[in-house]
């Protein structure tokens, strides 16, 4: 049952013409960028860079007497200039020049910025896919079917889960073969440097851009049940896309400007939507965890959820 009411949702997502515009920019968005740093490429031959060791042991140097000058406080901060530290000395204590020659992995990682887009796209459509059926009278039709309203809302949610999921994999697939076709393998084996529990490790480049795509995809996951939330409650599609939007772009911007001086800001939602600090950087404030982080964003998701089923469970629509 459940199985057919996401098909029928998909298949009126899918019906709409504004959702296949959306889709077809954000193909013409990878291209785009393909398309410019082809151009970049050949406009601006990369060069072998003779000095980078020296240039290196600058950086270090500068993030060294910036470490000096924090003194005891900010560990956070401290965290983030001995992170930096420890990964250029590694690179140049194992001989680890940059690549010079952008590649397919560099490009995927580049390409990795559209999830943004991606958010946007996910809010607009959990922003209307509740709200638009209340607008267009269309409700009506579902509400007499004998199907439990949590069922319907539910089948809705995942529809909206499922086309960012599906916009994500195009990203990374696409982004991929455009790369290899335009930009080719890397000379010899690429590593991902992190810095980790005080220590540099190599990994695995194919391994850490999934990583970093499914993780960057917390976000999108909280922000679009927000909108989803917010629809559901208010019926107002105008409302949810640009409190959600703003989240979006502002949410993470806000708690980083007050993390250093309000340690409450760790129960702060856009506090935890950053998974990649534990396994690459450090967290916005000090003491937080991946456990705890994970636990807030249960608990978040949770209580959008609830809202979302009680609100429309109860609400008159006839």
């Amino acid at each position: 049952m459940m199985l057919n009411l996401i098909m029928n949702e998909w298949i009126k997502l899918f019906s709409r013409s504004g959702t296949i515009i959306m889709v077809e920019l954000f193909v013409f968005m990878i291209f785009g960028i393909a398309g410019i740093s082809m151009y970049d490429e050949i406009k601006y031959p990369p060069k072998e860079n003779n000095h980078w060791k020296a240039e290196l042991k600058l950086q270090i140097e500068h993030d060294q007497d910036q470490l000096m000058e924090l003194g005891n406080i900010n560990d956070n901060k401290k965290m983030n200039f001995e992170r930096k530290i420890a990964i250029n000395e590694y690179k140049i204590a194992r001989n680890i020049e940059p690549s010079a020659k952008l590649h397919v992995w560099d490009f995927v990682r580049l390409s990795g910025e559209l999830i943004r887009l991606i958010g946007i796209y996910v809010i607009i459509i959990a922003a209307g896919i509740v709200s638009a059926e209340f607008s267009w009278g269309t409700i009506k039709l579902l509400a007499i079917r004998p199907i439990k309203r949590s069922k319907i809302l539910l089948s809705k949610y995942l529809t909206v889960l499922l086309f960012g999921l599906v916009l994500s994999a195009t990203l990374l697939i696409l982004s991929t073969i455009i790369g290899i076709v335009l930009f080719g393998f890397p000379d010899g084996e690429v590593f991902h440097l992190a810095y980790y529990n005080g220590n540099v490790i190599e990994r695995n480049i194919v391994g850490q851009l999934i990583l970093e795509y499914i993780l960057n995809s917390v976000d999108l996951l909280m922000i679009a049940t927000m909108a989803f939330m917010i629809s559901a409650i208010f019926r107002n599609s105008n409302l949810a896309i640009g409190l959600s939007v703003f989240s979006l772009f502002m949410g993470k911007a806000i708690t980083v400007l007050f993390a250093e001086k309000f340690n409450w800001l760790k129960y702060f939602l856009f506090a935890n939507t950053d998974l990649s600090v534990y396994i690459d950087g450090v967290p916005l404030v000090e003491g937080m965890t991946l456990s705890f982080s994970m636990y807030m964003l249960c608990i978040y998701l949770g209580v959008f959820l609830v809202l979302s089923i009680l609100f429309f469970s109860k609400r008159d629509i006839y």
